[in-house]
């Protein structure tokens, strides 16, 4: 359940600042999206990274409506009754990749507890739809746990994504607060599940901080994950969309950050991306050609 709290936020740093959303490619892509009638994470979850990654002609694609059966404490994507799903989806993500000219696209959902695969084939039908009109373009999906469904992690990881991201977002001890329905072992579980399907697929999760966590928690955390077989791994800063979400503890200095992530290449992760500003799909290219580029995928 989202909460207000009243308590004093942390003044934001000077230097925690995003790129405003400007200029003509961010204008093209919105036209585009508004065109099509797509929903996109970089939207609906107000990232702050819009305005570079839309003006470098990138975006995270949102599919399954725009309408989420949870209510996570961090997230700014609407919450409530579950809309109709759209088959005719897919198709339109892969006409916007066209139109962009994509060479890697990421694909996310809300998450989809009223259906029996928690939205599973649309992912695999948005797969297809893409390589079908831009061939040779990577996908990357970002899938939410499906509420523990093996035969739902089957159905995405059959469709051959490129890389399969599943966020933990947070340490166990902050879970009730933070990713309400969802439970920690379930989302490593089903990470595990999915390399097992495909071991040579990268699998990628990441970690928002400042909602309170310790640094000890977070290295367990990342422990956990590099033993359950992820490749790639993402560490940003938490940023309060309004006043009726979680609150904001502190704001992690970018010392803190590079030292998280010497610490997980240490650990065996093949790419580490850390930063305030980092997101789950920020420089997704780059990492996946890193993390193959490693040898660590198998």
């Amino acid at each position: 359940m989202l909460v207000s709290i009243s308590s004093s936020q942390p003044e934001r740093p000077k230097w925690l600042r995003a790129p405003a959303p400007v200029g003509d490619n961010y204008r093209e892509l919105k036209d585009l999206v508004t065109r099509l009638k797509l929903h996109t994470v970089c939207e609906s979850a107000a990232c702050p990274n819009v305005g570079e990654c839309w003006n470098r002609r990138t975006a995270t694609f949102m599919i399954l409506g725009n309408v989420c059966t949870r209510r996570c404490g961090f997230c700014a994507v609407q919450k409530g009754g579950p809309l109709p799903v759209d088959y005719d989806e897919p198709r339109r993500v892969g006409e916007a990749c066209a139109a962009l000219g994509l060479r890697y696209a990421v694909v996310t959902s809300v998450n989809r507890d009223d259906r029996k695969d928690g939205g599973a084939e649309l992912f695999a039908l948005t797969i297809a739809a893409i390589r079908q009109q831009v061939p040779g373009c990577k996908v990357e999906v970002l899938v939410p746990d499906f509420q523990g469904s093996h035969s739902a992690m089957e159905i995405v990881m059959n469709a051959e994504p490129d890389v399969l991201n599943h966020n933990t977002e947070t340490v166990p001890r902050l879970y009730r607060q933070v990713r309400l329905g969802a439970k920690y072992q379930r989302s490593l579980d089903m990470l595990h599940y999915a390399k097992q399907l495909r071991p040579r697929t990268p699998a990628k999760s990441g970690l928002m901080l400042g909602l309170g966590e310790t640094i000890e928690e977070v290295l367990q955390v990342m422990r956990d994950l590099q033993q359950h077989g992820v490749d790639i791994l993402t560490l940003g800063q938490y940023l309060r969309p309004s006043a009726k979400h979680l609150p904001i503890i502190r704001y992690v200095p970018q010392s803190e950050f590079d030292e998280l992530r010497d610490a997980g290449l240490r650990m065996g992760f093949a790419h580490v991306e850390a930063g305030p500003l980092v997101r789950s799909s920020y420089h997704a290219d780059s990492s996946e050609r890193s993390a193959v580029g490693s040898g660590s995928v198998v």
